[in-house]
């Protein structure tokens, strides 16, 4: 397995205000500099990154930028993320829209993997309904991501309908989608993720890492919160997992770069034991 990190953490996650009145515009974005996020995660001895959509999208203009960059960096990039509400009828053709300018740049830029966050909630409750909705929205992205020779994969989320391993297990069986685990998610929506690897072994297509800590809740470096990754390592052995462990921290109160460096060293003990 090979070890990358996300570019969140240097500025967290933005949407773009032209989103509000232009849904096909809507991506997801790291208000940091991406030069930095990626010399740092290079000099934390990680092999990979992944980047938002709308990161992705600033360099689809000047692509030989990001490739200078990723070169100089020695880096490759492994993912791109993307998401949407997807229950909406009336905004889904403006969402695959989207999506599919994000599918366009990871093969441009080399990415394997499509990684897709989303399912709303709505205000009214959630139906039945929104996750046939959300099901076949994913079925459609995995399409779009094959035939650019991508990987797609669904990442549960916080904020969405697929928090709980109730409601996980109330879409999966609906799409053929991949399934992307993000341990601090999963726990944090009160789920135990190294049992839900072991729920979808035949699913498993990328794997994001994390620690959390519930009370009072932050996302933490690896080693630092309440997961157990040594049942996590043990369960994606047990299935055979070989891909990417892409570290995703979605905020950290210090320096990026020493957050990087700690899960670094936390994953390679682990990864030694």
């Amino acid at each position: 397995m090979q070890l990358g990190y996300h570019t969140i953490c240097w500025g967290g996650v933005v949407g773009d205000a032209t989103g509000v009145t232009s849904v096909k515009d809507l991506f997801y974005r790291t208000p940091g500099s991406m030069r930095t996020a990626i010399s740092d995660i290079a000099a934390a001895g990680y092999a990979g990154i992944e980047m938002f959509d709308g990161n992705v999208a600033d360099y689809a203009d000047r692509p030989a930028e990001l490739e200078g960059l990723l070169a100089d960096a020695g880096l490759e990039l492994v993912s791109v993320y993307t998401g949407g509400n997807f229950v909406y009828a009336d905004l889904l053709d403006d969402e695959l829209h989207r999506v599919t300018r994000a599918a366009d740049l990871a093969q441009r830029f080399g990415a394997a993997n499509l990684v897709v966050g989303g399912g709303a909630r709505r205000a009214a409750g959630t139906t039945d309904a929104d996750y046939t909705a959300l099901a076949a929205a994913l079925d459609r992205i995995t399409d779009i991501a094959e035939e650019r020779g991508l990987t797609a994969c669904y990442h549960p989320h916080l904020s969405t309908i697929v928090e709980s391993p109730d409601e996980l297990d109330r879409l999966m069986p609906q799409t053929r989608i991949g399934f992307c685990p993000d341990t601090a998610h999963l726990a944090a929506g009160g789920g135990d993720p190294a049992a839900l690897i072991r729920r979808y072994p035949d699913r498993v297509r990328h794997v994001h890492l994390k620690d959390v800590r519930i009370e009072p809740f932050a996302f933490l470096p690896l080693g630092e919160g309440s997961i157990d990754f040594t049942d996590v390592r043990a369960a994606l052995a047990e299935i055979g997992y070989d891909g990417w462990l892409i570290v995703e921290l979605d905020s950290y109160d210090g320096d990026p770069a020493v957050a990087a460096q700690i899960s670094k060293a936390y994953l390679e003990q682990l990864l030694a034991s």
